[in-house]
Order: structure tokens, then sequence, then C-alpha cells
């Protein structure tokens, strides 16, 4: 991958950064580059994007990208689709994933677990790490998930139950950019689990 590539990143890190700046900070002098460089990357991309003579984003992805890694058919209802997913350095357990509709429409774009990595074990709200895990894996992992609009394209919330080390369930809000956890917030506590201690007051 080269220097476009390169952008690329840093236009999903400055998406992040509004919610995890020290992980976005940590990232991004892994790859090199300075805060006001990576600002004026995303401002780039954004021009790009809104410019009357820009291209479809399926075709933008593949220009800036390369050919995706894998490239399959996938069926959302009774609509085909195919899922085209390429890797990226900064996440190696992850792919970026764009489902592509009928003639060239992009339905969705997000991080997605690779094929063949191994995700967290998500059993209570102190596994939640920002970052560690995306948005179909916690909602499979505490079923039934609610979503929630987000407050900008590239983002989505989810809305559960889910217990804590201690077996009390609490109300529980994630939100996730890009389709990566960024933060939960606790809502409030209810019952504890079945079988286990009572939480001491």
């Amino acid at each position: 991958m080269g220097d476009v590539a390169l952008d690329f990143q840093l236009v999903l890190l400055r998406r992040m950064a509004d919610h995890n700046p020290a992980l976005v900070d940590e990232a991004r002098r892994t790859l090199g580059v300075s805060i006001a460089e990576m600002r004026e990357t995303n401002k780039r991309w954004q021009a790009m994007v809104r410019s009357p003579r820009a291209r479809g984003a399926a075709a933008r992805y593949r220009s800036v990208l390369g050919e995706p890694e894998s490239a399959e058919p996938r069926r959302i209802g009774d609509v085909a689709c195919e899922a085209r997913r390429w890797a990226l350095p900064l996440w190696p357990g992850l792919r970026f994933e764009v489902l592509v509709g009928p003639h060239g429409a992009v339905w969705n774009e997000w991080l997605v677990r690779a094929p063949g990595a191994a995700g967290p074990a998500l059993r209570t709200v102190e596994d939640l790490a920002p970052w560690s895990c995306t948005v179909d894996e916690v909602a499979r992992a505490f079923s039934p998930a609610r979503p929630l609009e987000g407050t900008a394209p590239t983002r989505w919330g989810l809305a559960f139950t889910a217990p804590d080390r201690d077996g009390v369930r609490h109300d529980v809000v994630a939100e996730f950019t890009w389709g990566l956890l960024q933060r939960t917030a606790r809502v409030s506590p209810r019952s504890p689990s079945p079988g286990s201690a009572s939480p001491t007051p």
C-alpha cells in the first residue's frame, strides 16, 4: 500500500479522534505523521468526496486502496450485493469492508473482523475496551441489541443490557466509528444475573 492508503488510514483516525484522542495520537505516531498532516489529509479527502466531479464511492475506494483483498457475493434480504474487503496495516486483525449494491451503490463501509482472526471474548461490560471489537461482534455478544442513529454517516450506536464482573446488569450504550468500538456508557444498573452474588452496597 502506498501513500494514498496511508492517507485513508488518517481519514479513519480523524473521525475517531473525537472519542479517543489518546489512541489516535498513538496510531498517528506509529504512522509517522503530525496532527496538522492528519487534519490536512482529512480536508483533502472531504474536498474530493464533495467535488462535483467526484467518482462514485465504490470506484473511489478501489482507486485509493487498489484491488480488494477479497470480493464475495452476499445477500441482504432479497437483494444481492458484493462485500469487498481491504487490509489496513493499523488494524491487522480487521478488514475495511464495503458493501456494494446494484449499479455500484455503496450500502455500508466499516471495519470488520478479518476472516480467520479471533475476536475478543465479550461477556461483561468491562470487556468492551475501545478499538477491541466491531459493531457486529457486540451485537452478537449482547443480543438483543437495539441500533441507534449515529451523529454522522460513519458512526453507529447500539443499546443493550450486559452484566459487569459482579453480575449486576446494566443498560449500556456503545458508540462506534467506522464500525469499531469507541466508547460505552452505563445508563443504569439492573438486577444481578441469575446465579450471581449480590453486589456489595
